[in-house]
C-alpha cells in the first residue's frame, strides 16, 4: 500500500469520529440541535489539558499529553463509543486494543503510536495520569454546560439504563441536579488530584462560560 493511501485511509477513518455522538449524551436524552461528537470531545479535552498545564504548572511533557489525547479514542472508529455501563472495563479494553492495533498496523510509525495509546490507557506515567484526569473532567464540565442550557429532563429518562445504576440513583435521590450528579460521580470514581478536584468543585458551584464569553465579546467591541 502506498504512503499516500495510508495517509488518506487513516484520515478518513479518524474523520468518522466527527459523526459519532457521545453515547452518554444519547443515553441521557440530551435535547439539543447539535450534541457533542467524539471528535469534539477530543478537541475539548486537549484544550482543557492546555489550560490545566498553564494554571497549575504541572511538570509534564504537554506535547506528549496532547498527542495521547489526539489518539485516545482511536478505537471508537471501529467499536463505537461504549460506556462502562454497557460493557465491562476488561472487555472494552480487549476489543479496543485489538481495534487500535488493527488501525495502526499499516502506518510506518504505527508501533510507536500504539505504545503511546497503551501508555495513556495504563494511567501509570505522569503524562498518562494527567491526560486521563483531563479526559474524565472534560465530560463532567460538558454535563454542566448541557445542564445550564436545560437540555436534560430527568423526568424523561424511560429508556435510560444508566439512571438505574445504584450510585447514580442515590445521587439523584439526594436531590442532585443532572450535572451535580455527574460531577459528584466523577469525584468519587476517578483519581482526581487536588487541582482537578478543585476545578470540578468550581464547576459544580458556579455558572460557567457565560460571563467570560460576554467579557471577550465586550473587549472585542472596545
Amino acid at each position: 500500500m502506498s504512503k499516500e493511501k495510508n495517509v488518506v485511509n487513516y484520515y478518513v477513518l479518524c474523520n468518522k469520529l466527527k459523526d459519532v455522538i457521545r453515547t452518554g449524551w444519547i443515553d441521557w436524552n440530551v435535547n439539543r440541535d447539535r450534541v457533542e461528537s467524539v471528535a469534539e470531545h477530543i478537541f475539548g479535552v486537549q484544550m482543557l489539558a492546555i489550560a490545566m498545564k498553564s494554571e497549575y504548572q504541572y511538570d509534564i511533557d504537554i506535547m506528549k499529553v496532547i498527542f495521547m489525547l489526539a489518539i485516545h479514542e482511536l478505537g471508537e472508529t471501529i467499536i463505537g463509543d461504549l460506556t462502562l455501563f454497557q460493557i465491562s472495563k476488561e472487555e472494552k479494553e480487549k476489543i479496543e486494543h485489538e481495534a487500535v492495533h488493527k488501525i495502526l498496523s499499516s502506518l510506518i510509525d504505527g508501533e510507536k503510536i500504539e505504545e503511546l495509546f497503551l501508555e495513556f490507557d495504563s494511567h501509570e506515567t505522569k503524562e498518562a495520569l494527567f491526560a486521563y484526569q483531563c479526559d474524565k473532567l472534560e465530560c463532567d464540565i460538558q454535563s454542566k454546560l448541557y445542564d445550564q442550557e436545560k437540555c436534560v429532563d430527568l423526568n424523561n429518562q424511560d429508556n435510560n439504563e444508566t439512571i438505574n445504576n445504584d450510585k447514580v440513583k442515590k445521587l439523584l435521590e439526594e436531590g442532585k441536579s443532572f450535572s451535580d450528579m455527574w460531577l459528584s460521580f466523577g469525584q468519587s470514581k476517578y483519581p482526581y488530584d487536588d487541582n482537578f478536584m478543585s476545578v470540578s468543585n468550581y464547576v459544580m458551584n458556579n455558572e460557567i462560560g457565560e460571563s467570560f464569553t460576554k467579557k471577550v465579546k465586550k473587549k472585542k467591541l472596545d
